[in-house]
């Protein structure tokens, strides 16, 4: 009896992104724009005044009236001196000149700043050794934004750039989506701990950690609960500890062993499976579905099948929570560095150097390894039935940022 095809990742993605639809965005909440970075705002940004307020210098020389030019040499009389923050509130009449700073406002009368290098001062006047371009330097009001403008659309995801242009447009605070709360429950009666005493058959559960420190990347806050013994009723229970959160996560427990239980516990508890089974390497075993009224993933137990499928499957459902729309992994296209031969019925994700421009895939692939994929620059991505690939092909491979993994 031959076994029913794989789901394809695609397919999977798809049926996630259609199932995240019946899942609103989690509530909202008002922060200070210094703890705004990466927040998802829940309510569109409009500036509260003009920026710049009025005509301002760009540079450091000497306000000027374009009606005073006329032929080189040209010397002006000077009838003020003009900083930053300390208005004039004097005019320019004909034939003067004040001198001005990088953001003073421009005085009445003046058009024009005469950058300083190409003037000189002698006493009360001012000589000019070049014929200035009506308008030059001299920054607009509202040439960066107005009063009422539009400076950020709900669902903007807050970068440092971002940041910076609400600051400008006068708000302290903002209203952001929270953090949406993502229950994390490993299973295994040989799971510990870091730091616990390791007894015959137990191992670390390295999972919780590093699925912490992923679900902070992803705009979310891990709530860790205490690892689930491998009985029906124990998983049973610690689906009640995972009230108030958002998304159920559990690490271990999806495939079809003996003591993976995860979908028989918690089917009595209400969970439903929408997926399982990916044609996928490595995290074939990974379920997706709704435990009550969140939405529920179940990741494989060994830790790189997990990273990989939570950057796949979690990040999407952390993002959707959010309110943000599908965004798709981005992958770089690279030359291949060494000969690969054809792949099987399963996408896989190849843990992979980058050297001298290079993809070279990292020669163990044990899905166990988490130094492997420590090391690893980026994830090299080959289709089901990919054909064998020859040195300067190139591949697709999703680059890991420095330092961290991509959020």
């Amino acid at each position: 009896m031959s076994r029913p095809p794989l789901m394809p990742v695609e397919t999977a993605l798809d049926a996630l992104h259609t199932a995240l639809d019946g899942f609103g965005p989690v509530g909202c909440e008002d922060v200070s724009l210094l703890d705004a970075a990466g927040r998802v705002l829940a309510a569109p940004i409009i500036a509260r005044h003009t920026q710049p307020p009025q005509a301002v210098s760009a540079m450091d020389g000497w306000a000027v009236r374009s009606a005073d030019f006329g032929s080189i040499p040209l010397a002006l009389r000077i009838v003020a001196e003009i900083p930053a923050g300390h208005p004039w509130d004097g005019a320019l009449g004909t034939g003067e000149a004040a001198r001005i700073f990088t953001g003073a406002p421009l005085p009445a009368g003046g058009d024009t700043v005469v950058i300083q290098e190409n003037a000189a001062r002698n006493g009360e006047m001012v000589h000019l050794h070049a014929l200035p371009i009506p308008g030059k330097n001299v920054r607009a009001a509202g040439l960066d934004f107005r009063a009422g403008a539009l400076i950020a659309k709900a669902d903007t995801q807050l970068t440092a750039r971002r940041i910076g242009v609400i600051a400008a447009a006068g708000h302290p605070w903002v209203t952001v989506r929270r953090r949406p709360r993502v229950a994390i429950l490993a299973t295994g009666d040989e799971v510990r701990r870091p730091g616990d005493p390791l007894g015959p058959g137990h191992i670390v559960s390295s999972n919780t950690y590093a699925l912490a420190a992923l679900i902070r990347s992803f705009g979310g806050e891990p709530i860790v609960l205490p690892i689930v013994p491998d009985t029906l009723a124990g998983l049973a229970d610690a689906a009640k500890h995972a009230t108030g959160c958002d998304l159920v996560l559990t690490t271990g427990g999806a495939s079809v062993g003996d003591h993976d239980l995860v979908q028989q516990g918690l089917g009595a508890v209400g969970l439903s499976v929408s997926f399982w089974k990916l044609a996928l390497r490595p995290g074939k075993p990974l379920i997706f579905g709704r435990l009550a009224h969140r939405p529920f993933l179940g990741l494989p137990g060994n830790p790189v099948s997990t990273i990989v499928c939570a950057l796949l499957f979690l990040k999407p459902c952390i993002e959707r929570l959010l309110g943000l729309p599908r965004r798709d992994l981005p992958m770089a296209q690279l030359p291949l560095g060494i000969t690969l031969g054809p792949n099987d019925e399963r996408q896989d994700y190849v843990r992979a150097r980058v050297m001298e421009g290079a993809v070279i895939p990292l020669p163990v692939q044990d899905s166990a390894m988490m130094n492997v994929l420590a090391d690893a620059d980026g994830l090299l991505v080959r289709p089901p039935h990919d054909p064998g690939k020859a040195p300067g092909d190139l591949v697709s491979i999703i680059l890991f940022p420095a330092g961290s993994l991509p959020t």
